[in-house]
This record gives structure tokens, sequence and C-alpha cells, in this order.
């Protein structure tokens, strides 16, 4: 790795962690009276998104949808099997239970993460994501209307959204 993918993927990582953070610091300003000091974290915030966005796409680290699924569930994986198993040890260790029970609480959350990413990137390949065998309640995005079917209507009969805007109950 040369010193400016290093660079890049440190960049990232440090415009990511800025991001989340100031979305915090917003909640926080907000909920103390401050909306305008809220409205410049959360416009910062945007800004550091968007620079990690341009990092990250330097790194290849954004593909077609099926890749960046395998891709997610790969770091699902980590994060379950390893990552999260291994810190929660160390707060064992370290004396620090709450942190412990806390990080193996996340692990079975990145879990479910794993698993949905992983059924979509099946359906997506098999050509299931909004197709199924038996009716199921599908909900869309944009307005709430609620559709029981095999598949989403051709379009939102509330809002006239298309079919891709229908999220199916069983990925949940």
């Amino acid at each position: 790795m040369t010193r400016t993918e290093e660079n890049l993927k440190a960049a990232f990582i440090g415009e990511s962690q800025a991001r989340n953070k100031y979305d915090y610091f917003a909640k926080v300003a907000k909920s103390e009276g401050h909306p305008f000091i809220a409205k410049v974290f959360e416009e910062t915030a945007l800004n550091e998104m968007q620079h990690a966005k341009d990092e990250f796409k330097k790194l290849n680290g954004i593909g077609d949808t099926a890749a960046n699924l395998k891709t997610a569930m790969d770091g699902e994986e980590y994060e379950t099997t390893t990552m999260y198993p291994e810190f929660a040890d160390i707060a064992d260790e370290e004396g620090l239970p709450e942190i412990a029970r806390m990080f193996r609480q996340i692990a079975k959350v990145e879990e479910h993460h794993r698993q949905r990413y992983e059924k979509l990137l099946e359906q997506l390949q098999n050509g299931t994501l909004y197709k199924r065998d038996e009716p199921i309640h599908w909900k869309c995005m944009k307005c709430g209307y609620v559709h029981y079917g095999t598949e989403p209507p051709a379009k939102c009969p509330s809002c006239q959204h298309p079919p891709e805007y229908f999220e199916p109950e069983d990925i949940f």
C-alpha cells in the first residue's frame, strides 16, 4: 500500500468519525436550545460525509449494489466473529463487565445486519428482490402505504412511486 493510500484510509476514518460526532453534537445543541449551533454542526457533518465519500471513492471502496452488499456482509462478519468478541474479552479481563456485555450485544446486532445483507444479495442475484412465492406486506418508503401481495404494486396507489420504493416486511 502506498503512503497516499494509507493517507486516504486515515482521512476516510477521520472524516467518518467527525461526521458522526457532529451529528451527536447537533442533537445536544438542539436539546440545549441552540438551533443555530445545531445547524452549523449538521451542515459540517454533511461536508465531512462528502469528504469521506470522495476519499473512499479514491480507494475504490464503492462498487455496484451486489459488490457493496458483499463488502458489507464481510465487514459485519468480522465484527460479529472477531472484533466484538475480542473487545468483550478484553473488557472482561479489565474488569469492565458492562462494556463487555455491550460489545456482546452489539455483536448480535451485527450478525442480524450480516444476515440481512446476505438475504438481500441472494434475492438481488436470483431476481426475487421484488417478488415472493407467498404474499407478504410491502410498505412504501415514501408515504407509508402498505400493500399485501406476492410483489409490490406497479406504482403506489397513494403517492405514485414505483415498486422499487416498497420495502418487504421479511427483510427486517
